[in-house]
């Protein structure tokens, strides 16, 4: 009897000939979702990557929405994600040997014991084809990068044979989506640039977490140590995020399925909605850091100019038509912690110059840092008016009572601009001990904003207003 084949026989392929490794198994997955990030923000965009395949085991890779769109994928995945939702049942796109439904970003393959459980991934275009994966002893770890046509095109018979003998369907839409592809073009200097983009992402992402900043000396500037604080932060909320973008993954995996139960799909949609949420909370902490590690002179305001502090170009933006989009989605993430929102916004205002893409991100955290701590049953109102030559963009407590009296701030946060229930956490967060939450610090914020041509002020934490310059 033939020898089931295994994905330990591709991984195999893919590591023949690759001098061994020497990293521990935090570094190297580190190294892996560097190099996801570069296949999906660098390599793979642009003509040539609109169709192709992917394979990964024992979980999907992928997580770009546009990828995961128009390419086909397969994921040998163990029997115990089924279990996902405490009961056996087979919520993920796909079984072995079925067609995919409607929507399915992927097929569902069963994973065997002997194939391992270590990351792997083939992904196939017209232009761009490479394999990747992890392998290696506890001591000797390594991240494994093949471009070269014959050692992919072994890996590929090799999941072609897989196929073959557990779903002979998929077998043959594999061989279909190839024959699709037409004449590969592969660059051979396509791994001469992977590198150095890795190197540059991992450099981003700075140290690991496991390194302590080096203490402050007797006379030495405190910019060291600040520096050090940094890069730890940076660092965390690279580990947060990466996590939280593949649960997100099966979660919107799982919610392409047309027979869930009601209740189970309202639980999967608050998931995916709270791990949106804290994915852009951790981005927008990321991007203040690395603004932070920027020289002082990169930084400035510049309302009414072409570009934002830090050189980001700006764009004519539609605020109110942006304010609108955003206001469901808002919505629904108040109500989570019993909150309302009341949008006005006056009529016939003319454009902003923001980046509409981070200008997004940006009001998304905004309106978090305001409304957490507000009372159950407040009314977050969001108010978009004229101000002479600028859009004054203004957040207040609908319900907060006139004869309310704030209590006297300390010394410190006096100092700092805070709220007088938050404390400094580092230049960059501020941590309110009554409700244990972390939110950028409003210096912090205000860096952010103006790098998006916006001017932030806030009175006594009760009212946060940005003013943006008009086109």
């Amino acid at each position: 009897m033939t020898r089931p084949t295994d994905l330990s026989k591709v991984r195999a392929c893919l590591t023949a000939d690759v001098p061994a490794g020497r990293s521990d198994d935090d570094t190297v997955r580190r190294q892996w979702w560097a190099a996801l990030s570069v296949l999906q923000e660098e390599l793979l965009v642009g003509p040539g990557s609109e169709r192709g395949i992917w394979l990964a085991s024992p979980l999907p890779a992928l997580y770009a929405p546009a990828l995961l769109n128009h390419l086909q994928g397969w994921v040998w995945a163990p029997e115990s994600v089924e279990h996902l939702l405490g009961r056996p049942s087979p919520l993920l796109p796909a079984m072995a040997g079925q067609l995919p439904g409607p929507g399915a970003p992927f097929e569902r393959l069963s994973l065997r014991e002997q194939d391992g459980c270590d990351p792997l991934l083939l992904v196939i275009t017209s232009a761009v084809q490479v394999g990747l994966c992890l392998d290696g002893p506890a001591a000797g770890r390594r991240l494994v990068v093949r471009f070269e046509p014959t050692v992919l095109s072994q890996a590929l018979g090799l999941i072609h044979q897989r196929l073959a003998e557990e779903a002979p369907l998929q077998a043959e839409r594999l061989r279909q989506e190839l024959q699709h592809l037409g004449s590969l073009q592969s660059d051979p200097q396509l791994g001469q640039r992977f590198w150095p983009l890795l190197a540059d992402r991992l450099a981003a992402i700075a140290p690991s977490v496991t390194l302590q900043p080096q203490p402050q000396r007797p006379g030495e500037s405190t910019s060291s140590a600040v520096s050090g604080e940094l890069a730890l932060l940076e660092a965390l909320t690279h580990e947060v995020r990466t996590p939280l973008a593949t649960i997100r993954i099966l979660i919107r995996s799982l919610l392409r399925r047309q027979d869930l139960p009601a209740v189970v799909r309202q639980r999967l949609e608050q998931i995916d909605g709270e791990c949106s949420e804290q994915i852009d909370r951790f981005g927008l902490i990321f991007l203040a850091a690395e603004l932070q590690r920027q020289p002082a002179g990169g930084e400035g305001g510049n309302e009414g100019g072409g570009n934002g502090g830090g050189g980001t170009e700006l764009a004519r933006t539609d605020l109110s038509v942006l304010l609108q989009e955003l206001a469901g989605l808002w919505q629904r993430q108040l109500a989570r912690r019993g909150l309302n929102l009341e949008l006005v916004i006056a009529p016939g205002l003319p454009p902003v110059l923001s980046d509409p893409a981070r200008l997004e991100t940006m009001l998304g955290g905004l309106m978090d840092r305001f409304s957490r701590g507000l009372a159950a049953g407040s009314t977050v109102t969001l108010a978009l008016q004229p101000a002479g030559s600028r859009l004054k963009l203004r957040l207040s407590n609908g319900d907060r009572g006139q004869a309310e009296t704030p209590s006297r701030p300390s010394t410190e946060a006096q100092a700092s601009g805070e709220r007088p229930t938050r404390r400094a956490v580092g230049p960059v967060l501020s941590w309110n001990p009554t409700t244990g939450s972390l939110h950028l610090s409003r210096q912090a914020t205000q860096q952010l904003f103006r790098r998006l041509g916006g001017r932030l002020t806030e009175r006594g934490g009760s009212d946060l207003t940005v003013f943006f310059p008009t086109c």
